[in-house]
């Protein structure tokens, strides 16, 4: 591995839109060891006195809830010492909540049971033996309600320990219970196959928990709801897609009704992209076609940004008094929890914590281009890490619905640094353009997902950034999906394509996926049971066109994956291997969905490096 590191000069793009000057000044590429090195950050949250600032860190396989005193000066402290706490990913949350007093914490841990540390006092809350989650502690710290195998609501009563149900059970998913100031109602979001939450998600509400428990839900018609909660005078909030963007609704007042997404999907739970203020005014990170804006808007709906200039993402709101904790990240800088004092003059964030390495501040990375393209009557969205040598990473996320919004993703920073335009593109089924370009790629998982991506890469090739012989495809899971897709229906547009625990036989991943993602399938492809779905689910599997890809392939796939079982994978390869077609399947022991040793971590990045450079080499 070279040493050092690469200089280049900022790209001059701020917002999305404008023109990028690109220059270069390589002195290397960045180490291997540093794309693996840093901490996991989640969920900042304010105590309620706001005196404190906890966050969830992870690191090296263990996790804890640590803690600043704000107005004391010192590093963060462990808060947790029991079992570790279950931490979310990225923006996502549920792992704890603070006691109403503030003197500690009741957290999800990992055995799955609610456990409270106040002090030195450490308390197991529940006994169930599954899996608890998303904790929230009523005002007077009395009780505690949360959810159980991501299906049902309960709450315990702190001082006896009594346990009990809220939900009727009338939905199959249940996610981020919370309660309104006087526990009068507790509200949280539901939802039943086979609609996924962004489909059809519900805010439910019960009201009188405690006594006659009547239970109520509402969401607009053909939209979802998210992130349930009430406003301090009581009134209730979300964020709903009923205008055909996510954006947050006091009651029935959009705060700012406008074609930007507030919100990300609801794949886990405790995502908090947005504060109500006491005097009305609402701070929510806005997704500007990947892009990101920290806003206030108050009542009149006037809106101005907190960090001007910062086009990264910010998530994980917390506010307390005149306090905002967030969680933010950005193309040229690794998680960071920082906290703004909002009646300052001066509203620069204090930084509490980062994830990454001193190291980074060394490495100058570029901001990323936004690229629009017009294809088959939509406008596509794409974001282009500039490395100008001529060859092209054309990157696809997974989920279907989700995004890569410009965060921090060290992995397209260590190909930029060896010269490697990254494509990172938002094929129709991206979240963060509206409810329509979401639900666009339903009934055509396989097809307009590959069509977009084919387009955007011969954009890439007008624009003269590569050419065929020096762009490979490459992605995960659903992304996955999309590569073999291209191998198999454009494979004159690359040289090659990675592709990770690769979605490559609907039929059977509908048959063999997790519970969350079961009836997936029914929108993306089409209900099983309905007339001609079989021969779609065929017609569009990777699977069934494994003899048109003769182009390079690299299939990576952990033994153990719940999500997209690994025989698939095994199965594509014999059969692109029966066509004469080159393939080389890499499968990891004890790995899922997704590679988390550190050995098999860096085996992934030395084989794509070889692969790459072979398939270039020929070409």
């Amino acid at each position: 591995m070279q040493g050092g590191f690469v200089a280049r000069e900022r790209s001059a793009t701020k917002l999305p839109g404008r023109r990028t000057v690109v220059g270069v000044c390589a002195l290397g590429p960045i180490p291997l060891e540093l794309v693996l090195s840093g901490r996991d950050l989640t969920e900042p949250t304010l105590s309620p006195d706001g005196a404190r600032l906890a966050f969830v860190e992870r690191w090296r396989g263990a996790a804890a809830v640590c803690v600043v005193e704000l107005d004391r000066p010192g590093p963060p402290a462990m808060l947790t010492f029991g079992p570790d706490p279950a931490p979310g990913r990225g923006l996502g949350g549920g792992a704890y909540a603070w006691s109403a007093d503030s003197a500690g914490v009741v957290y999800a841990a990992v055995d799955g049971e609610l456990w409270s540390v106040r002090g030195s006092a450490l308390h197991r809350l529940t006994d169930h033996g599954r899996n608890a989650r998303s904790p929230w502690v009523s005002s007077d710290g009395s009780f505690v309600v949360y959810v159980l195998d991501e299906a049902e609501v309960w709450f315990c009563e702190l001082d006896n320990g009594r346990c009990g149900r809220l939900d009727d059970g009338r939905h199959e998913f249940c996610f981020d219970p919370v309660g309104s100031a006087d526990a009068t109602v507790i509200s949280w979001q539901g939802w039943s196959p086979p609609a996924m939450p962004w489909d059809a998600a519900e805010r439910v509400d019960c009201r009188d928990p405690f006594g006659s428990s009547t239970i109520s839900t509402w969401r607009p018609r053909e939209a979802a709801v998210q992130q349930p909660r009430f406003a301090p005078d009581g009134t209730p909030v979300c964020v709903h897609d009923g205008t055909g963007w996510l954006n947050v609704h006091v009651g029935d007042r959009a705060v700012l009704a406008e074609p930007v997404e507030h919100g990300g999907p609801t794949w886990g739970m405790g995502q908090r992209s947005y504060v109500i203020l006491p005097d009305g005014s609402c701070i929510v990170a806005r997704n500007l076609a990947g892009f990101g804006a920290l806003s206030i808007v108050d009542p009149d709906g006037r809106v101005s940004d907190l960090t001007p200039g910062f086009t990264g993402v910010h998530g994980q709101l917390s506010v307390a008094g005149d306090r905002l904790a967030a969680l933010r990240s950005g193309p040229t800088s690794p998680p960071e929890v920082v906290l703004f004092e909002l009646s300052a003059l001066d509203r620069s964030p204090r930084i509490v914590a980062t994830g990454g390495a001193t190291a980074w501040d060394t490495v100058e990375l570029p901001a990323p281009e936004a690229i629009t393209v017009e294809h088959d009557g939509v406008m596509l969205h794409a974001r282009r890490h500039p490395a100008a040598q001529g060859r092209l990473l054309c990157w696809i996320h997974g989920g279907p619905t989700d995004q890569w919004q410009v965060d921090f993703r060290p992995r397209l920073a260590y190909w930029w640094s060896r010269g490697w335009d990254v494509l990172v593109v938002d094929p129709r089924g991206t979240t963060g353009h509206g409810r329509a370009y979401q639900q666009s790629l339903n009934g055509s998982w396989g097809d307009r997902d590959v069509s977009d991506t084919a387009a955007l890469i011969r954009h890439a090739h007008d624009a003269g950034w590569a050419t065929p012989a020096t762009t490979v495809v490459i992605g995960g899971s659903s992304g996955g999906l999309t590569v073999l897709g291209v191998l198999a229906d454009h494979g004159d547009l690359v040289a090659g394509g990675v592709a990770s625990y690769p979605v490559s036989d609907l039929a059977a991943l509908a048959d063999a996926t997790h519970r969350f993602e079961a009836h997936y399938t029914d929108t993306l492809v089409g209900p099983h049971d309905s007339p001609g779905i079989p021969e779609r689910f065929r017609s569009l599997s990777p699977l069934s066109r494994a003899e048109h890809i003769s182009a390079p392939l690299l299939l990576f796939h952990g033994m153990d994956d719940p999500v997209v079982p690994v025989a698939h994978s095994i199965t594509l390869a014999e059969r692109i291997r029966r066509s004469d077609g080159d393939v080389e399947i890499v499968v990891y022991d004890g790995e899922g969905h997704g590679f988390r040793d550190p050995i098999n971590q860096r085996d992934e990045y030395d084989r794509t490096e070889r692969f790459l450079r072979r398939i270039l080499t020929v070409n």
